[in-house]
């Protein structure tokens, strides 16, 4: 099953990725970041395909997307 990693910390809160999902897996936190942002958060992991939109979306690089143990990186930072 995929699994989609969010670092709290790094997100903006910029609501691409929620936005991004096919499967409306992500929404935005009721609670701030370190930063004093509301940062995304898996609510339906069950319902994640792998797609890894949005990981590709996240202009801040705080999404990782697992499928099946291994860990998808499309960019090199």
């Amino acid at each position: 099953m995929p699994n989609v990693i969010i670092d709290k910390d790094r997100c903006k809160g910029c609501e691409l990725c929620v936005h991004a999902c096919p499967q409306k897996v992500l929404e935005m936190s009721k609670d701030l970041n370190v930063k004093g942002y509301f940062y995304s958060k898996p609510v339906h992991p069950h319902k994640c395909i792998g797609c890894t939109m949005c990981a590709m979306m996240c202009p801040d690089t705080a999404i990782k997307v697992e499928v099946y143990g291994t860990r998808y990186r499309y960019f090199a930072y």
